[in-house]
């Protein structure tokens, strides 16, 4: 994470005595979490640190600011992808990882967050950054050390007059300061919108907790299977970038400051472990040029970039790839259909290439080719989230929501959803005419957004709706009542505070 984001929180967090309680499930089942409104009041003056149901919920608030404000990379191939590369690492720590989140947000800066609650923000740019998975996966496992050594909560003493809620609203202010590439200005502003500060101290990490993340998350990265040498690697690589454009240095090194003894202490670490070849999956490469061509610059010709790698005779699997995303974003689908056809022929065992070429075949007007490409890749790849989630948008083009609904009803009951898969799963069954469930998955759409006023009305709505099954009724009221006795014991714990 950068290190001001950790350092501040830590500056002016006030803390409270509070049970080790599990986390909550913020989109299925359980509510406090989804709702930034009632979050717990640190004010009290007992001394004492967050738990991890408070740190968990503080993290989830982040996120749906992020989320709000339009930041989040809403590419669910990229996001499965990131998501998974973190667990392999989170499930190296002590706790397994259990309740980790790494989320993808779109930025031209370098740099990677870390917030409370096992909430990990790894920014476009560095996906593109990297050089192989390994390096990725070294970036993830020193956010993810900080939270596992607890960094913010080490920092927390003698702080007074802090809600979770005026401190999700700094970390999210300053986030999107640095998002925008704005740099300290905008996040000098941030805090001083949501803090009311008139300035701040020195806000960097400690040379002994860098040192801590490194040493920690580089166990985390050879636990996993990955190269602990890559840690040294995109290090160097990031000094070397520096050394580039001396103008500019990157985010990442402003919050994680890299120096010869901390590269040369990387390096004596990494070796002793065992050698570790190139571990990257096709995955990786295929994940990294997607971005590159989902974040390029309107302006960027991106497909004669790819056209000239390939004229110079650069015929790999992620430049052949990227050259057929490249083709669809620039409204010739149709060349890129035999490109990834070819691709699939070579390599069969991955996923991104069918949901790619049933896009692709969809796009350019191939419906019935493009179905059955989806189909098939549902018999190789079960419940596989980006493929179904292609399927079911492809279906409802072609007409087909009620099959869509049930494709994503099957994803949704085995599979946690996010808000956005639970919004689509909302629209398939309205357009399928289903309008119970309709209104039944956009309360539950509100409640993963944080609003439940608004989730009881689509539930009352859900159980006006005529022909309702016995099943349906008795969920939807059983879910109605729950949001409400939610609401009413809210209610009644503001109303003892006052």
């Amino acid at each position: 994470m950068r290190a001001f984001v950790l350092i501040l929180l830590a500056s002016f967090l006030a803390t409270t005595v509070a049970s080790a309680a599990q986390p909550f499930n913020p989109i299925t089942t359980d509510l406090p979490s989804a709702i930034n409104s009632e979050l717990p009041d640190l004010s009290s003056t007992a001394s004492g640190l967050l738990d991890k149901q408070g740190q968990y919920q503080l993290g989830y608030s982040v996120m749906m600011q992020m989320r709000q404000h339009g930041a989040l990379f809403n590419d669910p191939e990229t996001s499965e992808y990131v998501q998974q590369i973190g667990q392999r690492l989170a499930s190296q720590s002590t706790d397994g990882g259990g309740y980790y989140h790494y989320i993808v947000l779109r930025s031209d800066e370098l740099n990677s967050f870390a917030v409370t609650g096992g909430w990990v923000f790894v920014f476009t740019s560095m996906i593109a950054f990297t050089h192989s998975e390994s390096e990725l996966a070294a970036v993830m496992a020193h956010e993810t050390a900080h939270i596992v050594q607890n960094h913010v909560l080490r920092g927390i003493e003698d702080q007074k007059n802090a809600t979770l809620l005026s401190l999700a609203g700094m970390l999210g202010a300053i986030l999107l300061g640095a998002l925008g590439g704005g740099g300290g200005n905008a996040i000098e502003g941030g805090i001083v919108a949501s803090q009311g500060l008139a300035a701040q101290h020195e806000i960097n990490f400690t040379r002994s907790e860098e040192e801590e993340a490194d040493r920690v998350g580089m166990q985390f990265l050879a636990a996993a299977g990955f190269d602990p040498e890559a840690m040294g690697d995109i290090w160097v690589r990031m000094m070397q970038a520096q050394s580039l454009q001396n103008s500019w240095v990157p985010a990442m090194l402003q919050d994680h400051p890299v120096d010869s003894v901390r590269i040369a202490d990387a390096r004596e670490r990494a070796a002793q472990y065992p050698p570790v070849p190139d571990t990257s999956s096709p995955d990786y490469y295929l994940i990294r040029e997607r971005v590159r061509v989902l974040t390029a610059p309107g302006d960027q010709d991106t497909q004669r970039v790819y056209a000239q790698k390939i004229a110079n005779g650069d015929h790999s699997l992620a430049t052949m790839y990227g050259d057929a995303l490249a083709l669809m974003q620039d409204n010739k689908a149709s060349q890129a259909v035999p490109v990834l056809r070819k691709l699939i022929a070579q390599h069969g065992d991955l996923h991104l290439l069918y949901s790619a070429l049933g896009q692709a075949q969809a796009k350019a007007g191939d419906m019935k080719d493009a179905l059955a490409t989806f189909r098939l890749a549902m018999e190789l790849f079960p419940r596989n989230v980006p493929t179904t989630i292609r399927y079911a948008q492809t279906l409802m083009s072609d007409g087909k929501s009620a099959q869509a609904h049930d494709v994503l009803l099957d994803l949704f009951n085995n599979v946690e959803p996010t808000p956005d898969q639970i919004e689509l799963t909302a629209q398939a069954a309205s357009a399928a005419g289903d309008l119970g469930d309709a209104y039944y998955y956009m309360g539950e759409y509100q409640i993963a957004d944080g609003n439940l006023p608004l989730a009881a009305r689509q539930y009352q709505l859900a159980l006006r709706t005529p022909h309702l099954t016995d099943v349906q009724r008795k969920r939807i009221s059983a879910r109605l009542r729950e949001v409400r006795d939610y609401l009413a014991s809210a209610r009644q714990q503001q109303h003892q505070s006052e």
